[in-house]
């Protein structure tokens, strides 16, 4: 009897506990949602000289002259999407393709190998691509991939132009390799969810390997697949020192990507410290608003890709 009064005595305290562990998780876990709100209010209020000088007209204008305090995005914006357009074009289909190798054909000691390796270039520093590319891949394409590009495909307006070496294609070659972890790991982890009992269904129906692969696999993981892009996306559109060293940082917008360009994110990272006036500050703090925004769009997209059928918002 006395163990029973106690355990009734101790009771309301555990309760008070548990009640106040939950208020804790609670708060902890609005943290998230307050911080982001706080850096898009930040932005916004912080790029209001910039809002108030050229309105809408800051998304479209193309000159970027401090001396003069006229500033247009349009290059920067150009060049961020154009840069995640070539990464995306060349890693999508190669990340899909290493996770239906992994999941579907390789064998266990290269899986797990040729996964560690893939999740190593996921944890190598944007800087240390960065040096790679200017080390190795700029002098390639400057010598080499370049020249033949204009050569045998010049009539194109994506192959134009003299071989600088840096440039939108050096700096969408690096990213592509940078976000290349973030396809498989999704796609993989989408294929593996398909039930095996359906590959086995669609063997046992007489479907050959590629078959069950294209038919049951890919058409059940197609929701995983696309939200690791849209991931890859929002990782491509922040990427910052690997593109700064590479993208050649030229303010212009070109159908060529052999020509130098900007990003957002670069124009932010070189020129912030050098802000000599309120404007130009502003117009710079515009920027990382813009950015915030795409990046903010596109992750919210994954995450709709990402959501279980039926499940709720």
């Amino acid at each position: 009897m006395q163990a029973g009064a106690a355990a009734r005595r101790e009771r309301p305290k555990r309760r008070a506990g548990d009640a106040g562990s939950g208020w804790l998780l609670r708060g902890l876990a609005a943290v998230v949602p307050l911080l982001t709100l706080g850096v898009g209010a930040q932005l916004y209020w912080g790029s209001a000289a910039a809002r108030r000088a050229f309105g809408w007209g800051f998304l479209t204008g193309s000159t970027w002259d401090p001396v003069f305090e006229h500033f247009g995005a349009w290059p920067f914006l150009f060049g961020t999407l154009f840069t995640t357009a070539v990464a995306l074009v060349l890693a999508a289909p190669l990340g899909v393709a290493v996770a239906i190798f992994l999941s579907e054909v390789a064998p266990r000691r290269v899986r797990a190998w040729l996964g560690g390796l893939v999740e190593l270039l996921a944890v190598v520093p944007s800087v240390v691509y960065g040096l790679w590319g200017m080390v190795v891949l700029v002098p390639w394409l400057r010598q080499t991939l370049e020249p033949w590009l204009g050569t045998h495909l010049g009539w194109l307006p994506l192959f134009q132009g003299p071989a600088y070496g840096v440039g939108f294609l050096a700096a969408g070659l690096v990213l592509a390799l940078m976000v290349l972890p973030f396809v498989v790991s999704m796609a993989l982890e989408a294929m593996r969810a398909v039930p095996v009992a359906q590959r086995e269904a669609g063997l046992a129906l007489g479907a050959t390997q590629w078959e069950v692969v294209q038919h049951i696999v890919l058409p059940a993981a197609r929701g995983g697949i696309g939200g690791g892009v849209l991931l890859a996306v929002g990782r491509a559109l922040g990427e910052t020192m690997a593109v700064t060293m590479l993208i050649g940082n030229r303010p212009a917008v070109s159908a060529s990507l052999f020509a130098p360009g900007y990003t957002l994110a670069s124009i932010i990272a070189n020129e912030f410290t050098e802000a000599t006036s309120a404007l130009y500050t502003a117009s710079l703090v515009e920027l990382g608003l813009i950015l915030f925004g795409l990046t903010l769009v596109v992750n919210l997209a994954a995450r709709m890709l990402l959501k279980p059928r039926g499940a709720a918002a």
